[in-house]
This record gives C-alpha cells, structure tokens and sequence, in this order.
C-alpha cells in the first residue's frame, strides 16, 4: 500500500529512524522490511529491538510468561516506561487478570449481540456510501471510514441515539492524541477528558439500569469505576482504527488495483478473502509492543530481561516464507494466515466486528460503484504505531 509513496534509499537504511513518526508517512517502507527479513530479522535499535519475521512475531506474541504487555504494548508508552493502564486495561494485562477481563467482555462481541449491529453496520455504509456517489465523491477517509466503525462501537456501548452524534465528534477529536505521534494537543486532550465525563455518567446510568451492551458487562463485574472506564476508551480508539484505517485502505488498493477491483465486481464469493486480503494489506496496527520478562532467545539473538521487542506486523504480514508473491495485492488469496488481529491470548476482541464493516463496504462498493479514481494527493498518518491514510479524496462512479 504505497499510496504514491517513494522507497527510502538502500544507502540510508542503518540511519533510518522508526520512531519518527514523518518516516512511516513519507515512505513506503515494504523494501526495507524486506531487507530486515533477509539479513537482520531481530535488529537491534537505540533503546529497542526490531522484530520482523513472522514466526519470531508468532512466537513471541504466543509467549505471554516471556514477552509481556503489562509496560505498554507500543513503543511510544514502551520507551516511556510504564502504561497507565497497564493491569487495568484488557490490552496491557496478562496472565489470570487478563483472562478475566477477557471472559467478561467476550459476550459483548459475540452473535447475539453482533448480529443486530451488523444489520445496522449495513445500513449505515448504504447510506453514507450511497451520498457519497451522489456527489459524485469527496473525502472517503472523513465521509465513510471514519463514519461507519464510531456508529458501531456507539451501537455496542449501548449510546443513546441522541447522544450519537455529540460522541462522534468528540471521539473524532480524541483520535488526533492517539495516534503515535506523542503528546496530543489541547482540542484532543479536552475531547478525551469529555469523553470519558461522558462515559462516567453512562456507567452509572447503566449500574441503575443494566442493558445487553458492553457498558452493562464492565459495571455488572468486581471492576472500579476507573478499570470501567480505561476499557471503554480502549474499545472505543481500538475499535475504531483498525476498522478506519482498513476501509480507508482498502478502497485505496482497489483503485490502484483496476484487476482486483474488476475480480471483485465479476464475482460476490470474492468479498469474504478480499476483505482479509485488504487487513493483510493494510496493517493498521504497523506493530505491536512487548517487554521481555526475563532472559530468552528470540530469532537468533539473545534479548535480556527488561529489554523492550517491537514485533512489526506490518513486516510479518508480507513475509515470503509464509505469503505466496507477498507484495501483491490479491483478493482472492488464500490461505492467508495474517497478524493483523494478533494471535493468541491477545487475539483482538472486536476482529469480527472489523470483519463486518469490510465486507459491508465491499458489498455495498459492488452494488453501486463501477469506478474509483483518486483525485488528489494521498496523506498518510505521521505515526509509527497506527498506519493508514489520513485523507483520500475519490470519484465515484
């Protein structure tokens, strides 16, 4: 997924700096992943490794007792030192908290309760898409991408209708603090206090007034209001970005892609594996974050207790040990064993939900548009956590 995006040059590659976040939005790293993969897969950086094999990334996200999530699980908090949320928040604990939080919020993510929001997931993607070819086009990432997957993670945290709207806008704020880029400025620092406020008198409501939603689950349990409302913002950020950043993704690879679109329009069994193909692609989550818990192997090299791994998925994804022709864009690819998700105890708890709003967009793409073109420059997030494009102006036809 390059997006017009230039190579780096082979001769700069021992100074390239990956955690400057202008790198991942300037450049279109595929080569030098490559080149990780063939002659140095665990890199040693300034304050970090480098993790960019598939089986090393499997391993060590397999082996929660050595590499651990509790300090952080990305290198920005990482190198920091600690998470706030660390043993709080489903995504930074491990070992029993971890599986307790984990079996408390599964029932919210299951068909139950997924069922309804996917038929509202569907609905929604008709009627933003739908106004979007009306016009003729416009800003995908902020008219539709952006759209879809907050009215679903609104739908599964039980928001009121009236409120819907409101949360959007402050969630949308919120985002720009959360991207990997440090600290966030003052507009998303006060959406994310407001947010939260928000939240704080939802929980309530729902302790007085329980219902079928994820809200309900959290205050039903032996959690604090604070353990509540960490994992609420941690559903709302990470159920919207992955989901964003693949739609957004995704139609950017068909459009650059006129085979694979064409594939895609001939045949509807295509929209289950191009909806993979297009997470596999993507990668929004460029990777993820661990601590080694003592001292092991990883790779090849001796990593030390203490020492902070960062597992590039982005990487692993494109590993030609696991992926037939890797750097091809190809819907119909199967197997396709991805790490978009993770893998293991912290297998992503809203994939499903991810999966939906792709298939629905695909769907809906099928049964109305004919053509994408990019009308304008592509920008790209300045990050190195969180990896996707920030606007993509289209036609439609």
């Amino acid at each position: 997924m390059s997006g017009g995006r230039p190579q780096p040059d082979p001769g700069t590659y021992d100074d390239l700096d990956l955690l400057d976040p202008r790198l991942h939005a300037d450049y279109d790293l595929t080569a030098y992943w490559r080149h990780l993969r063939a002659h140095d897969p665990v890199r040693r950086h300034a304050g970090f490794w480098s993790v960019t094999r598939h089986a090393d990334v499997l391993a060590a996200v397999r082996d929660t007792e050595t590499f651990t999530s509790l300090k952080g699980n990305m290198l920005r908090t990482l190198l920091r030192g600690h998470d706030p949320g660390a043993g709080r928040m489903i995504v930074v604990t491990d070992g029993p908290r971890h599986a307790v939080l984990r079996r408390l919020l599964t029932p919210g993510f299951g068909p139950r309760t997924l069922g309804p929001i996917t038929r509202s997931i569907e609905a929604a993607t008709r009627d933003l898409l739908g106004g979007l070819v009306r016009r003729g086009g416009g800003d995908f990432v902020e008219e539709v991408a952006a759209q879809v997957p907050l009215r679903a993670i609104c739908e599964l945290l039980g928001v009121p209708e009236r409120d819907r709207q409101r949360v959007l806008e402050l969630t949308g704020r919120a985002m720009l603090g959360e991207s990997g880029t440090g600290t966030p400025g003052a507009e998303a620092r006060i959406a994310q206090s407001e947010i939260l406020l928000y939240y704080t008198r939802l929980a309530a409501e729902r302790r007085d007034a329980p219902g079928d939603d994820v809200i309900s689950l959290l205050v039903s349990a032996d959690l604090t209001e604070e353990e509540v409302l960490l994992n609420c913002y941690n559903l709302i950020i990470g159920g919207d970005e992955t989901a964003r950043l693949a739609l957004a993704g995704g139609v950017l690879a068909l459009a650059e892609h006129d085979k694979e679109w064409a594939r895609l329009r001939a045949d509807p069994e295509l929209v289950e594996p191009a909806a993979e193909e297009i997470l596999r692609w993507t990668t929004p989550a460029a990777h993820v974050g661990r601590t080694a818990v003592r001292d092991t192997e990883l790779g090849g090299r001796a990593i030390a207790a203490g020492d902070v791994v960062a597992l590039w998925t982005v990487s692993a994804n494109r590993d030609e040990a696991v992926f037939d022709d890797p750097d091809t864009f190809d819907i119909g690819r199967k197997p396709n064993r991805h790490l978009t998700f993770g893998h293991g105890p912290h297998f992503c708890l809203g994939a499903q939900l991810a999966r939906a709003e792709l298939r629905a967009l695909l769907s809906e793409l099928r049964a109305t548009v004919s053509s994408i073109e990019v009308t304008g420059p592509v920008t790209w997030l300045p990050s190195n956590f969180i990896r996707g494009v920030a606007s993509l102006p289209v036609a439609l036809t």
